[in-house]
């Protein structure tokens, strides 16, 4: 079955003159990152913003995606809705990141993050001490990591189960006798406590 992928566009507008304000609280050196239905808005944002600053990178981010950026980056402006991807890309870069969201800017405060690296503890802690654990595997394209997941099935000296899906539903979890699952698939999912990512294992 073939699928077929059409973008959802925002219907925002941009500002040109709230736009030039706010760049005044940004560094000279930034990088323009965005949601896929704020590519249009993004540009023209990045339009505005080349007058006086210097664009070191425009992309695309995922949820999925840990994105590098260059080492004259002197802070990110996340152009899209929410504060949950942008926690993360905050921790993983360690560098300021900004939101703009409808024209108005806001930041990723230094609790934010102390906020997601106190769950991700706890969400380790959970799975040392767990008997039984669950391995994420997503069917989806390019998030797919089926053989990763049966080589960490092996390694482990816990009991393991593999649950596969296109959608992982981390409501559906409460279904099942177990306190900790590993996730192989969108390494945002570890905003929820039951959840650490491949990466975070030590065998």
């Amino acid at each position: 079955m073939k699928t077929l992928f059409i973008k959802a566009k925002s219907k925002s507008k941009v500002n040109t003159k709230k736009i030039k304000g706010i760049s005044t609280k940004l560094p000279k050196n930034i990088a323009v990152v965005y949601s896929i239905q704020f590519e249009d808005v993004a540009k023209k944002i990045r339009e505005i913003l080349s007058e006086k600053h210097r664009i070191t990178c425009f992309m695309q981010v995922l949820g999925c995606s840990n994105p590098k950026f260059s080492k004259d980056t002197q802070a990110i402006l996340l152009i899209g809705s929410g504060r949950f991807h942008a926690i993360s890309l905050a921790n993983n870069s360690l560098l300021p990141i900004y939101i703009l969201e409808k024209n108005n800017l806001s930041k990723i405060t230094e609790q934010d993050i102390i906020g997601l690296q106190k769950r991700k503890k706890a969400s380790y802690s959970k799975f040392l001490h767990a008997n039984k654990v669950g391995i994420l595997i997503s069917t989806k394209p390019g998030q797919n990591r089926l053989k990763k997941s049966l080589d960490i099935k092996n390694k482990l000296k816990k009991k393991s189960y593999l649950f596969l899906s296109n959608n992982i539903n981390t409501q559906e979890f409460e279904n099942f006798p177990i306190a900790s699952y590993i996730n192989t698939a969108c390494p945002r999912l570890d905003m929820d406590s039951s959840i650490i990512n491949m990466q975070d294992i030590k065998f």
